[in-house]
């Protein structure tokens, strides 16, 4: 299908749009958790699946739905991710219970995973140019990178002016436009007849059971006990099925994680940063939206608004700071100065206190934040790509953003179940000090996982292989 420029263009606001809904409800519904939570009836630990169920399924079937793409072609796959997220978008604005809301929050990460997986892959068809493609990528990643700091102002004023269930609601008039605008502009699939290979479905259910089983230990182990035989059978199991996952990847002749990736150094060393990196991450999102809301008692508008200022430094960076750092110092230097900003960032609110003020206690915070995250963001990613093969970087962008979810989970489920633990144990004069007490344990661990993170980077990335992909990568993808 031949396409004029202005068509191309077109199609790709179509494709960011549809992309940006769904890097948005990855964190717009932090600033709503405090809402839900009364409305629903959560408790501090089971409110963490909000976040969880979504994460999860988006992690675990993001690579999964790249090769859907391929064998059954990508605009199709594409529409249908769509029609999927904005379906179980609207289960999750008119829940009324618990169960249905984490249900449908699991089918939206199952959608989103679809829709991320693809609209790469679209771009990249719609592009052939480099120049043309340089341009569009540098579009696509500004869209991407803001829009999960968009999420977080959007979700306060949602929240405020109607309610939490318009943070989901307000997908399903996104929804139908993308699905709508999609059909005409995206370049039609080709024939695949003959070229459907084997699907490695095995993978993708047994890496996101083993995920789901560990999560809901770790969830429920201040509850059960952590060396009750629940917990640990539990555990046992999570641990077995990741050994299925690895037996199955490696056995496979279409891995969805070639484990050869992994003896790459930059790759191994990259994933590991973004594990840590999205455990403090979220611990930033999740447990600084709870402060501000449960223990200063911001409305939710508000506590969106206190996000602006990070907000604002991480756009400048994905604007084209990021790429210029990296082609003058390389990826390590930014990755371990960022994760060490982002590190001192959650000190910063771990000694925030019960009447702390927006000047002294959060507005200082949010901005070593802002920059720690914007420093370090894209060049993780660069450096994830820096040891493979052209023909692999799509794959090895997918396995990185894969580890980055899965460690969000994880580290969630535990940074919450420690806040839990420390509000139920400690005494303190009030409710909101309880409150304040658990997540001061909670932002003091995520510090310590970008602390690791920052170290890896500085003593385990190797710069010089670097160097030949930064010519070529970064600035097309960041600048």
């Amino acid at each position: 299908m031949t396409m004029d420029r202005r068509t191309r263009w077109l199609a790709l606001y179509v494709l960011c749009l549809g992309d940006l809904m769904i890097v948005l409800d990855a964190t717009i519904v932090n600033v709503a958790l405090p809402s839900i939570r009364a409305d629903l009836g959560f408790t501090e630990e089971s409110l963490a699946w909000v976040v969880n169920a979504y994460l999860l399924t988006f992690g675990g079937f993001l690579l999964l739905g790249g090769r859907f793409g391929d064998l059954f072609g990508h605009r199709r796959i594409f529409l249908g991710g769509i029609s999927l997220f904005t379906l179980a978008s609207l289960a999750c604005g008119l829940s009324t219970s618990q169960h249905l809301l984490i249900v449908a929050r699991a089918v939206q990460g199952l959608g989103g995973a679809v829709v991320s997986a693809v609209a790469l892959s679209l771009l990249l068809l719609l592009f052939q140019e480099p120049a043309e493609r340089t341009k569009a990528m540098g579009f696509f990643g500004f869209v991407m990178a803001g829009g999960g700091s968009i999420g977080v102002l959007l979700g306060g004023v949602l929240t405020d002016v109607l309610s939490w269930h318009w943070i989901f609601l307000v997908n399903i008039p996104v929804g139908i436009a993308v699905f709508a605008l999609s059909l005409p502009l995206l370049p039609a699939d080709g024939e695949r007849e003959g070229q459907r290979g084997p699907i490695d479905v095995a993978g993708a259910v047994t890496v996101t059971l083993a995920l789901m089983v560990a999560v809901y230990a770790i969830v429920n182990g201040n509850g059960n006990g952590w060396l009750s035989a629940e917990t640990l059978g539990l555990l046992g199991l999570a641990v077995i099925l990741f050994g299925v996952f690895l037996t199955v990847e490696s056995r496979t002749a279409a891995p969805l994680v070639p484990l050869r990736l992994f003896r790459k150094r930059n790759v191994s060393v990259a994933n590991g940063v973004g594990l840590l990196w999205a455990a403090g991450m979220f611990a930033w999102f999740f447990f600084s939206a709870q402060y501000l809301g449960l223990v200063l008692g911001y409305d939710p508008l508000h506590v969106g608004l206190a996000f602006l200022p990070a907000n604002i430094i991480m756009g400048a960076f994905s604007l084209g700071l990021s790429a210029r750092m990296v082609m003058r110092f390389g990826t390590r230097v930014p990755i371990g100065v960022g994760m060490a900003l982002v590190s001192l960032g959650l000190l910063l609110f771990a000694r925030a206190p019960v009447d702390g003020s927006f000047w002294v206690d959060v507005l200082p915070s949010m901005i070593v934040l802002g920059i720690g995250v914007g420093m370090a963001m894209n060049p993780v990613l660069i450096a994830a790509m820096s040891d493979v093969e052209p023909s692999e970087s799509g794959l090895a962008s997918g396995v990185t953003n894969t580890a980055f979810m899965m460690g969000g989970a994880l580290g969630l489920a535990v940074l919450a179940s420690l806040a839990a633990w420390r509000t139920g144990s400690v005494e303190a004069a009030s409710q909101a000090a309880a409150l304040n007490s658990g997540y001061h344990l909670a932002f003091l661990v995520g510090a310590v996982f970008a602390g690791l993170a920052s170290v890896l980077a500085v003593v385990l990335l190797r710069e010089r292989s670097m160097q030949p992909h930064m010519e070529s990568e970064p600035a097309a993808a960041f600048e």
